[in-house]
């Protein structure tokens, strides 16, 4: 299996330019910056909304919330996944960016409770459920744009930049913690460092909405349908890959999250530096992007299947000496070097992944199915990981149980990774 195999995007009939796929790739970035940052200052928004006496009831208060944001994504979903197939790519795109943008402006103003009581954390999951829905509704639409726009024969590459962009927002998100942990006081960073890191992101999003405003539409270009696709347009046709999809998201959904979660992590489980639990966030935002591409390009050459099950195999045998080694050391070092040797095995795979399912399904119901599936995983399995992890640390005394729920999950997603179809195949013949 080779470079040469033909897949459906050699049949359509304009290329969109690179910045277009650009255009789009940064306006998800933008969206993720918002949960990632929600994830690595998780403990600092639970002292503003969710105050308690014990410090562990108002950060599981706090990372509640940020699964609540998850509740609206399979409604975003399916609102703007109908909207991307119906009526185009562009449209479901812009409004999910302007939604979201609306979301991470009211979270970073809400005033404290000690200010306003309960309103305060009221407003804080109205926002997230806002968030949720325009997430929900962004990832289906930004796949079917990428892998409609990619060149013949680069649709992984193309496909595999939706994957890097949730690192290069998580990186950012990363930066902005260790730059803003350096130059504040303890005091500071609490009271309003944390807001001043979704302010930030908040700067951007006019550029957002002017860059998607120029996407030209894929959802009309035509396209041919693979011998894996079913024979009808409906959803029902494409159970088999719905159910392997959800299985397969669910594990990498847990794996990422796990890993946002690494600062938290680092500093309320292991007490270590706030420069040194950011810099884990880094290596991983920064290994996620070079490998996730990496993955991409390799699936392009060698086919997806192959790329997505062999790194997700050596995540599953080295995720728990990784966390055992992080333990005992208690080190920055091992939490670096450990931290970028999961997430690149980790990333390596998904991109792949996320090409074999999108590329798997019909043109004609790709925004709602794709999106449909990972806002499904994302929200039962993914939303609950840092609540289920911090939850199941505190019961058991365990600082591995990250890792222990982190390989279980793997094991099911390598399973049904394993059982999909090779969609780097030739084209049926008309």
């Amino acid at each position: 299996m080779g470079g040469a195999a033909l897949t459906a995007d050699q049949a359509a009939p304009t290329r969109i330019k690179s910045r277009h796929v650009a255009a789009a790739v940064v306006g998800n970035a933008l969206e993720f910056y918002d949960f990632t940052t929600f994830a690595l200052f998780a403990t600092q928004v639970g002292r503003a909304f969710f105050p308690s006496h014990d410090p562990f009831v108002s950060l599981m208060a706090s990372l509640a919330t940020f699964w609540l944001g998850f509740v609206g994504r399979p409604i975003g979903a399916v609102v703007l996944g109908r909207i991307a197939d119906r009526v185009g790519r562009k449209p479901a795109l812009l409004l999910s960016f302007s939604l979201m943008g609306a979301g991470l402006i009211g979270l970073s103003l809400i005033p404290p409770y000690a200010k306003i009581g309960v309103l305060a954390p009221v407003l804080a999951v109205s926002c997230r459920l806002l968030q949720g829905f325009a997430l929900g509704g962004e990832v289906g639409p930004t796949m079917a744009y990428l892998i409609e726009a990619a060149p013949a024969g680069k649709r992984g590459l193309y496909g595999s930049w939706q994957s890097a962009s949730q690192s290069i927002a998580s990186l950012t998100g990363a930066f902005v913690g260790v730059a803003l942990s350096d130059l504040l006081t303890v005091q500071q960073f609490d009271d309003w460092g944390w807001r001043a890191a979704f302010l930030i992101g908040a700067l951007v999003l006019p550029f957002g909405l002017i860059v998607r405003g120029t996407l030209p539409e894929t959802l009309h270009h035509a396209e041919t349908s693979l011998e894996t696709h079913p024979e009808r347009a409906d959803l029902s046709s494409h159970t088999r890959i719905i159910v392997l999809g959800v299985l397969m998201i669910m594990s990498f959904t847990t794996s990422t999250y796990v890993m946002s979660y690494m600062t938290t992590y680092a500093l309320h489980t292991l007490h270590m530096p706030a420069d040194v639990a950011f810099g884990a966030s880094v290596v991983n935002g920064a290994v996620g992007i070079v490998f996730t591409l990496l993955g991409g390009f390799l699936s392009d050459r060698y086919g997806r299947k192959w790329v997505m099950l062999a790194p997700r195999v050596l995540f599953l045998l080295v995720t728990l000496p990784g966390f055992y080694l992080i333990v005992r050391n208690h080190d920055a070092v091992t939490l670096f070097t450990a931290t970028g040797v999961i997430a690149a095995l980790s990333s390596l795979s998904t991109g792949a992944a996320l090409i074999s399912l999108t590329e798997g399904i019909r043109k004609e119901v790709r925004g709602l199915a794709v999106g449909g599936i990972y806002a499904i995983a994302v929200t039962v399995f993914g939303g609950a990981t840092q609540f289920i992890i911090t939850g199941l640390i505190h019961v058991t005394g365990n600082q591995l149980a990250p890792a222990y729920y982190m390989a279980a999950t793997s094991l099911i997603g390598i399973v049904a990774m394993a059982m999909m179809r090779e969609t780097v195949v030739r084209a049926k013949r008309a």
